[in-house]
This record gives C-alpha cells, sequence and structure tokens, in this order.
C-alpha cells in the first residue's frame, strides 16, 4: 500500500516560525512533523510514500530526498498553483492507480494505528473511509456525523454550537480506492471535504467514518504547537523522542555536554552538539534544539528552543518559542506564548512581553522593552491600524521598505485595474512615503491619480468620489506628533475604509500575499487636475446664497499650511475682508504640538482683539480641524465652538439631524432638542462619528477639538467649510460670535 503525504500548506497559522519553513519541517522534540509522520508509516508497514508539495516543497525534497535515508521511498506531486486537498492528489494520479491508498496530513502530529484504520475500510468494502477523531470543542473543525455502522450520514463544516450534533471531526487522514479519481478532472481544484465526499455521499456509494482512540493533533495555532511538544514529551504520543533517555523523562541525543550544576527537570528533550552550563536550569516541558549553547544561571522552561540557539548568563525563556539561531543575550527575558522567530538578537537586559511575535531577523536592543509585535522595521505592533490609520515614527517604522508593502498590500485588496488617488502633506517625510506607495501601487496593477501636497485633506476627500476612484491613500504627520507618519486609506466615497477591509489589508501585509501585475499590465500615473476647482464649485453650491455680507472682517491664521494657496480666493468670492497670517506652506513651520498651536492662538488673539475684526479662525491639522477667535478677542474652542455652531445648525436648518459623541454635554443636547433637532450619540473617537454622521443623514457633525463634518460635501472633517458655514449662519441671523456665546447657557460635560 502507498500513502500520500499532504505538504503543501503553508503554515500561515503558525507564523512566524513558518516564514522560512514550510510547516511539515516545523520541529516538534527535534524532529520534523513530517518524519514523525514517516515514523509512523513505517511502524504500519507503508514505505512507497508520495509528498504533494507547494509553499517551499524545495525545503522538504532538500531535507527528505528520495526517502532512502529515512528507510522509505518518496516522491513527489509539486504543484505549480493550489489545486485543494483533492486536486493536488489528482495530480499524482499515476503514482496512485494502483491499488489502495493512504492519505496523512504532513504537518498534523499523530500515533493513528493505521493498520485497524485500513483493515475498517476493508470490512467495510468502502471506497472511501474517512479516520475521525473525538474533540472537546468541534467548532473550529470540520464535523462528520455517521451511524452506528460507521456511514457516514452528514457533513458539516466548522458549525456554531447549535448545529453540533457529533464531536468526531475530520482529521484529514482517509482510506481511498483509486475510484476517487474518477470524480475529478485534471487540472481542477477539488477539496476532500467541500466536494468529493458530498458527491460520493450524495450518489449514494460506500462511505465509512472510522473513529482513531489514539493521539491526533492538528497543530493549528502557535499554542498547540507548544502543546504537542509537552505531549511527546509526557508521553501521551505512542511516537519516539530523539535522543537516548538517560534518566527518566529525560532525552539527550549525541555530543551534548551537560555541566555539573546544571539542573535538568523532566521531561527535557536536548538536541545534539549542545552544551548547558552550570547553574543553568532546563525543563520542565522544554525541548533544546541541535547545537545549542545555554549559559550560567539561564532558565528556560515550558519552552520550545530551536537549533543553534545562545541563551546568556542569566536570561529567562519562559513558557515561549525561539526559532533557529536565536541570540539571546545576558539578562534578556522573554515571556509567555512570545514567539521569536529566526535569527532574532535579544541584546543584554531586553525584555519581549507576553503574546509579542518577532518575525526574522529583528534586533532588540540593549534594554529594550517590546510591547508590539515587530514586523517591520525596528519596532512595530501586530496590528497595523490605529484610529484613523497606520501610524509609526517616520522612516524608523515608516520606511521606504515598509510603505512599499503596505501600498501593495491595499492595492492587492481592490478590484483589479482599480484607480487610486494619492495625497500628502508638505513634509519631506510623507513625500518619501508616498512615492514608495505609488511604486507598490503600480506594481499591483492599480493606476495612480496622484494629488501631490496642492491639495489638503478635505480636497482630497472630495476628489476621491469625482474621479471614480477606487480608493486612496493619503500620507501625513500625526495630528500632534511631528516625528510619527500617518498614513490614512480611504474608501471610494472618501471615508475611511470598513474595518473589514482593515483587516484584510492587514492578513495581506502580514502573509506577504500581494499580487504582482504581469509587466505588461503595471499601472500607470497621472497628475490629478481640476481637483480644486472641482471643490470650489461643490462648496459654493453647498453653502448657498447665504453669503457674508461685506461688512464682515476676518482674520485667517493658515499655520503654513497648503489652505493659503486655496481659500483666500475663495473667501474674495464671499465679499469679505480678511487679513491672511502665515500664509505659505512650510512644512517645518506648522504648528502641530500644543504648544506650537497656543503660540499661534495668542497671536491671533491679540490681532483680531487689538484691530477690531469681527472673528479670527486658525486651520489645523492640514485644514480639518479649526479654531476660532470672537471679535472681543475672546478663545472659542472646544466645546463652547461645537455648541455655537450646533446652535446655529438647529436655528438655520429646522428639523436639522446633528451627531456628537457621548463625550459631548448632555445639556446642549437638550438644548438643541429643544430648537427642533435631532441629536445622534455616537462613541467618543474621530472614525465612529464620521461614520456615523454619514450612515445617520446627519445635517452636521462636529467633536470638541473643532472637527466638523457636513456629510453633503464629503464624508470628513473640513475646517474651510466650517468657518465659511459659521460666518454665513452669524450674517443670516445678524448674530456676533461673542454675543452668541454670552447668550448661550453654561454647560458642563455630563
Amino acid at each position: 500500500m502507498k500513502a500520500v503525504v499532504m505538504a503543501g500548506g503553508e503554515g500561515s497559522r503558525l507564523r512566524p516560525i513558518t516564514v522560512n519553513r514550510p510547516k511539515p519541517l516545523v520541529p516538534i522534540c527535534n524532529q520534523p512533523i513530517m518524519e514523525h509522520i514517516v515514523t509512523l508509516l513505517k511502524r504500519h508497514g507503508i514505505t512507497e510514500v508520495v509528498s504533494t508539495l507547494y509553499y517551499l516543497g524545495d525545503e522538504i525534497q532538500a531535507y527528505f530526498g528520495d526517502g532512502s535515508d529515512h528507510g522509505i521511498s518518496m516522491t513527489y506531486s509539486v504543484e505549480d498553483t493550489p489545486l485543494g486537498t483533492a486536486g493536488s492528489v489528482k495530480k499524482a494520479e499515476p503514482l496512485l492507480r494502483d491499488g489502495t491508498f493512504v492519505i496523512v496530513s504532513g504537518d498534523a502530529l499523530t500515533d493513528c494505528d493505521l493498520t485497524k484504520a485500513i483493515e475498517f475500510h476493508r470490512r467495510k468494502k468502502s471506497m472511501a473511509t474517512l479516520i475521525l477523531y473525538r474533540v472537546p470543542n468541534p467548532l473550529d473543525f470540520g464535523v462528520v456525523i455517521t451511524g452506528d455502522d460507521g456511514r457516514i450520514l452528514r457533513f458539516l463544516e466548522k458549525p456554531s454550537w447549535s448545529e453540533v450534533f457529533s464531536d468526531t471531526v475530520n482529521t484529514g487522514m482517509y482510506i481511498l480506492e483509486p475510484e476517487v479519481f474518477d470524480l475529478m478532472e485534471a487540472g481542477g481544484n477539488y477539496d476532500w471535504s467541500k466536494d468529493i465526499f458530498p458527491r460520493i455521499l450524495a450518489e449514494g456509494k460506500p462511505l465509512y467514518g472510522y473513529v482513531m482512540d489514539e493521539y491526533w493533533c492538528d497543530v493549528g495555532s502557535l499554542t498547540q504547537y507548544r502543546e504537542a511538544q509537552e505531549d511527546m514529551l509526557s508521553g501521551k504520543v505512542n511516537l519516539p523522542v530523539a535522543g537516548a533517555e538517560f534518566q527518566p523523562g529525560v532525552w539527550v541525543d549525541v555530543n551534548t555536554v551537560i555541566e555539573e550544576g546544571a539542573i535538568i527537570a523532566a521531561p527535557v528533550c536536548i538536541g545534539r552538539g549542545c552544551k548547558v552550563r552550570t547553574g543553568a536550569t532546563i525543563g520542565p516541558f522544554t525541548t533544546i534544539g541541535d547545537n545549542s549553547l545555554v549559559m550560567e544561571n539561564a532558565t528556560v522552561e515550558r519552552s520550545v528552543v530551536w537549533d543553534g540557539a545562545y541563551i546568556g548568563l542569566n536570561a529567562g525563556i519562559h513558557s515561549a518559542t525561539l526559532g533557529s539561531r536565536v541570540t539571546v543575550k545576558r539578562d534578556a527575558v522573554v515571556r509567555e506564548d512570545a514567539v521569536v522567530a529566526d535569527r532574532c538578537l535579544l541584546d543584554v537586559g531586553s525584555l519581549v512581553r507576553p503574546r509579542v511575535k518577532l518575525w526574522p531577523d529583528k534586533i532588540i536592543e540593549r534594554g529594550a522593552t517590546v510591547t508590539m509585535s515587530l514586523v517591520w522595521g525596528n519596532k512595530w505592533r501586530g496590528q497595523l491600524f490605529r484610529e484613523l490609520g497606520v501610524a509609526g515614527l517616520s522612516n524608523i517604522e515608516i520606511t521606504p521598505d515598509f510603505a512599499t508593502r503596505l501600498g501593495s498590500a491595499f492595492g492587492s485588496c481592490l478590484p483589479p485595474r482599480s484607480k487610486v488617488v494619492t495625497a500628502r502633506d508638505s513634509t519631506r517625510s510623507s513625500r518619501m512615503v508616498k512615492r514608495a506607495i505609488i511604486a507598490s501601487l503600480l506594481s499591483v496593477g492599480c493606476d495612480v491619480l496622484d494629488l501631490r501636497s496642492s491639495a489638503p485633506l478635505p480636497i482630497t476627500r472630495h476628489f476621491i468620489k469625482a474621479s471614480g476612484a477606487a480608493g486612496a491613500i493619503n500620507v501625513r504627520k500625526l495630528p500632534g506628533n511631528s516625528r510619527v507618519s500617518l498614513v490614512e486609506m480611504l474608501n471610494a466615497s472618501g471615508a475611511y475604509i470598513s474595518k473589514n477591509l482593515e483587516r484584510k489589508v492587514e492578513t495581506t501585509f502580514f502573509r506577504e500575499d500581494y499580487h504582482r501585475a504581469d509587466p505588461d499590465d503595471l499601472g500607470v500615473i497621472e497628475f490629478a487636475s481640476r481637483a480644486i476647482e472641482e471643490y470650489r464649485a461643490d462648496f459654493f453650491r453647498h453653502l448657498g446664497g447665504a453669503k457674508a455680507g461685506k461688512t464682515m472682517r476676518i482674520v485667517c491664521d493658515f499655520g503654513f499650511s497648503a489652505l493659503a494657496s486655496i481659500f483666500p480666493s475663495m473667501l474674495s468670492e464671499l465679499g469679505v475682508e480678511s487679513l491672511s497670517l502665515n500664509a505659505h506652506n512650510d512644512a517645518k513651520r506648522s504648528p502641530r504640538t500644543p504648544a506650537e498651536i497656543d503660540l499661534h492662538l495668542d497671536n491671533l488673539k491679540s490681532i483680531v482683539g487689538k484691530l477690531g475684526y469681527d472673528i479670527g479662525v486658525l486651520f489645523t491639522e492640514e485644514g480639518e480641524r479649526m479654531t476660532a477667535v470672537d471679535d472681543q478677542g475672546n478663545l472659542v474652542q472646544g466645546n463652547a465652538l461645537l455648541a455655537v455652531v450646533a446652535t446655529l445648525i438647529a436655528q438655520t436648518h429646522p428639523g436639522a439631524r446633528i451627531a456628537m459623541s457621548v463625550a459631548a454635554p448632555s445639556s446642549l443636547e437638550r438644548r438643541l432638542v429643544e430648537q427642533g433637532a435631532h441629536v445622534v450619540r455616537t462613541k467618543a473617537d474621530t472614525r465612529s462619528l464620521l461614520d456615523a454622521g454619514v450612515a445617520e443623514g446627519a445635517t452636521f457633525a462636529g467633536d470638541d477639538r473643532g472637527g466638523f463634518l457636513f456629510p453633503e460635501l464629503h464624508p470628513g472633517f473640513d475646517g474651510m467649510f466650517g468657518f465659511c458655514k459659521l460666518i454665513a449662519m452669524l450674517q443670516q441671523t445678524g448674530l456676533t460670535l461673542s454675543g452668541l456665546l454670552e447668550a448661550l447657557p453654561k454647560f458642563f460635560t455630563a
């Protein structure tokens, strides 16, 4: 009888330890999972093996060769493209047509009694027999329901608890007759559980399930991976552990030296060529790979350490997994459930917090504490997206390399040949990052419409929908921190992309599952035109005829932003007299920190108060937010500014729907309701406010930091439109800003 070992899986759930090797070659007690499977096959007299390969298949071929060194004959069937669990076996049909054959998974650990299963198959004269296993929680598996005689009655793929009628799950091990090949076309993509077995069941052909009593673990997560090691060491798995058991529960391979004074707490498996120094503590439930060195007073407990590791003086590895050739220097500590992938270096005194994952080849500096998973750059979190997008230290975490990967991930999640708008602020780092993103978008086949730095974010949001683009990427400095870059991803309407798409982008990013376009299908780049003109037209159309009178005198501090080249000409169409401050684009002088903003506001208050202007405004965050100064030179910001604008909206727009966060004063809500407005409360974050403002059909949405949304124009904050709306409503009502503030009752947050 022949066996097929399914060895094409990526092992994505075991990343980062499977980044550089296929899951079948991941070691359990210093032997690859697939080698344990080969041992099991030999135990049951099966020595002719066909391995189906896809992900890093060359690594498996290099390890096993023709199989002679492992006591078997091994041939390979390599997939050029994924063919599914059944399609890959169909590809190997010429090697399997001569009789009954067994399929086993090359990346699951088991000591199944295959002889009993084969006898069951033959006794039942089954066309296909599924080897089943009882699990306490079947929700993550394909459940198989059988009759008293073992005949399969029904399949349930990853059921909910309400659907669970059995605890027997599909192990991915099958005994099959060659007639199953007649159910497939060559080159097709087929899955045993979804396509072939349901068809056999529907056609009434003999299909049985054999429930095994032995050990089985699909090693489907990093936690299960470590648990499988412990099960091997505990004797729960009837498979040999590499090395000689020189004392109960302690296996040590050849050429390993354990110095006097070292503490070995069973069960432990130590590979060949290792050295454990005096005072070191190993175990319990620990595996140390070949050619590793554990220094004095180091502790390694309940952990898996692969080959070539160096564990320094006083270092501690606690319930963690370390990949190949990892260096842990003195006093460094790796905490529970952390994973340190191949060739990482943890310098003196560094700490890797629980559940942190370090991708291969990372360097943790002396004394550093790693609190987030490090995938790209020197320090990065496992979760890419924050509230507004992807943020990180400029050119340290958000590097050109990182940006190209991020852009590729975003572009790969869009439909083919999508058009993407790109924009940025005027800083050097944003220019660098945006250019890297543009290159990556072109490489995955997306066309790019580039706005450069001429368009602030409100204009970018408006232009996306007008251009028919599938989305946009905007790069700017994180509000309040000039050292951090923020990459924002927007959808076709100009709003932030959905959480589902964020997860999809993140998954694509971590798996590096990018689309690579054919050279003839690469995207093209165009410089966007008429974005400002189209914005102006819609701006005044939605502002309506309520323009400010000629007597209104205003002061605008543009904060050295791109608004300075756009907004003054728009103000002239309103017929106001305006004074512009800091009205040229200079990224280095733009106010970003609270202290810098306060300096601008102090100057603005002084000018408005002393020169008798009607109103002043400071635009921040590339034109998204605004802070006002009234005609008396008093600062109007926070909840006071929100109350002013919301009250005017309620007065001038009967029955208006107004969205505010739960942090806004309840007294303001009561006043707005008394004026006939409908108030919608949202979560306190910006994303929730913007999303609710659009979804609820709000007339206006605002927060306590000068962010005002008018969904009719575009789905984001817009300081320019908010300010013009404010002065138009003041003119319409005949009120002054100071008079309106004085008329409003005192309110408190509640």
